[in-house]
């Protein structure tokens, strides 16, 4: 209990220092009614007070997830707006050509991005993101999107560890026991779509990162290996193609022309 009061205090104190630092005066953060949001709607609430800010914002969403994200914040003691972006998302596909399932489904996140934004500008604030290590590891979050933000407080949890920081911030028991979903489609589950379990990742995931050889099934072993390489590009910085220099010397981090 000694452990988990002493992560909460740490994180707390980081995220108000990362905003004195950028001249904010709060934390603005989507409340999608899932763990994640709930725990960070719970930091920013002893981190601000009445500068913490969760915005709701229904994508076609299932009604269910707006009222769970009210729970959260009701019980996290912040402020909510509502931004029903719906009318949004028909308008931009009705604009753009026919697109895969997946480019319609990230057109979500990134439509909430800018909303966040948006609100965050107006209001002198930052934006919060809610993804932790085990989805930022793998690459499972849209860039631009849900991967958009100023802090991460989350992204260096596991997980399957965030359980226990989420009953210790006082995340109702509904949220807790909620199978993880980033409610992109009717049914859509995290683990579902990702073809393994959050236990089964975090282990893999916690024994590559102490440079151990990982246990049980060396399919599943095979299959984070590649998600970790394959999403690489949404961690790293943008790539910045640096001019040759007089004489044909490459800058650093260019190619000679």
């Amino acid at each position: 209990m000694e452990k988990g009061r002493k992560m909460v205090d740490e994180i707390v104190e980081w995220m108000r220092r990362q905003v004195d630092s950028a001249g904010a005066r709060g934390a603005v953060f989507g409340m999608s009614g899932g763990l994640d949001s709930a725990a960070v709607a719970a930091l920013c609430g002893r981190a601000f007070g009445d500068d913490a800010l969760g915005v709701i914002m229904p994508c076609m969403s299932q009604s269910c997830d707006a009222d769970d994200a009210l729970l959260a914040a009701k019980a996290a003691g912040v402020a909510t707006i509502t931004v029903d972006l719906t009318p949004a998302l028909e308008s931009m596909l009705a604009a753009l050509p026919p697109g895969c399932d997946a480019a319609v489904s990230n057109l979500k996140p990134r439509l909430r991005m800018a909303a966040l934004y948006f609100v965050a500008n107006d209001r002198g604030m930052l934006v919060v993101g809610t993804s932790n290590k085990s989805e930022r590891s793998v690459g499972y979050f849209t860039k631009y999107g849900d991967g958009g933000a100023d802090i991460c407080p989350l992204a260096g949890i596991y997980k399957t560890d965030l359980y226990g920081l989420a009953e210790r911030l006082g995340v109702p028991r509904a949220i807790l026991d909620k199978p993880p979903s980033a409610g992109l489609w009717d049914g859509q589950t995290d683990e579902g779509e990702m073809g393994i379990t959050y236990t089964e990742l975090d282990a893999i995931l916690k024994a590559l990162e102490s440079g151990e050889v990982p246990s049980g099934d060396p399919g599943a072993v095979d299959k984070v290996r590649m998600m970790v390489r394959a999403s690489e590009h949404k961690r790293s910085a943008i790539p910045v193609f640096e001019p040759a220099g007089p004489g044909g010397e490459t800058s650093p981090g260019g190619e000679a022309m």
